[in-house]
C-alpha cells in the first residue's frame, strides 16, 4: 500500500493502492472535482466502479484492459452520473444502486442494492450498507480485507458528514446511520474512500463524532 496518499486532481494523474489482490485506482473527474474508484481483481481482471461521476474517457483509460463487471452509484445526485450513460455504452456493464435512488438515475438499474447485499469482483467481496439523509438511498461499500476499506460517496468526509441542506430529520438520520454503520462497525485503521476530495480513515474522525452531532452538520 505504500505511496497512495488519495491526493488527486482533475485532469491530474491516477493514485494507485495495490492491495493483496485487489487494485484500487482512485480518479478525480469533472464536473465538481468528483472521486471515482475503481477496484480490479488482479488475477481476473474483473473491475467494478464506484460512481461514473465524469470524464468517462479518462475512466474507460483507467480501465485499460480491465473487465468492467458493474457500476456502483453510491447515490443519485447528478454529479456523480454524469459520465455513466458513456461508460455503460461503452463496456454493457450492469449498473448498481439502491431503490430509493435509482430513479434519478438516466439509465436503468439492473440490480437494486439493499443493506448487507455482497457486491463481487473476482474473487473479493464487498458489503453494501445503506445510509439515509444526504439522499433517501445512499449506498456505501465495505471491503473488509488489509485493514478495512470503505467507499462512503457523500456520506463521510474528512471533517464531517455529508451536505443534508440544513434539514434537521436528514441530519439525524445520515449521522446516526454513519455513527453505527461506520463507526459502530468498523475498527480505526478503516480507509475512508469519498466522493470528493481527500481520504481519511476512521480513526481519524471517531474524536469528532460529537462535535458534529452539536453543530448540527
Amino acid at each position: 500500500m505504500s505511496g497512495y496518499t488519495g491526493d488527486v486532481e482533475v485532469g491530474g494523474a491516477y493514485d494507485v493502492r495495490e492491495l493483496p489482490g485487489l487494485t484500487v485506482t482512485k480518479v478525480a473527474t469533472n464536473p465538481f472535482n468528483n472521486n471515482c474508484y475503481l477496484l480490479r481483481d488482479t488475477s481476473s481482471g474483473q473491475t467494478l466502479l464506484v460512481d461514473a461521476a465524469g470524464d468517462p474517457e479518462r475512466l474507460l483509460d483507467a480501465l485499460g484492459d480491465g473487465t468492467l463487471v458493474g457500476i456502483v452509484e453510491t447515490h443519485g445526485h447528478w454529479d456523480h452520473w454524469q459520465g455513466l450513460v458513456a461508460i455503460v455504452e461503452a463496456t454493457g456493464a450492469p449498473v448498481l444502486a439502491t431503490a430509493a435512488d435509482a430513479g434519478e438515475l438516466p439509465v436503468p438499474v439492473d440490480r437494486l442494492l439493499a443493506d448487507g447485499d455482497v457486491v463481487t469482483v473476482g474473487a473479493h467481496d464487498l458489503t453494501a450498507l445503506t445510509i439515509v439523509g444526504h439522499t433517501p438511498g445512499s449506498v456505501a461499500l465495505h471491503y473488509a480485507q488489509a485493514g478495512g476499506h470503505l467507499f462512503t460517496g457523500d456520506t463521510l468526509f474528512p471533517g464531517g458528514v455529508g451536505n443534508t441542506d440544513k434539514d434537521t430529520a436528514r441530519f439525524a438520520s445520515l449521522i446516526d446511520d454513519v455513527e453505527t454503520k461506520f463507526f459502530g462497525a468498523f475498527p480505526d485503521s478503516t480507509w475512508v474512500y469519498p466522493g470528493h476530495g481527500g481520504d481519511t480513515t476512521l480513526g481519524a474522525e471517531r474524536p469528532s463524532l460529537d462535535e458534529w452531532r452539536a453543530r448540527g452538520w
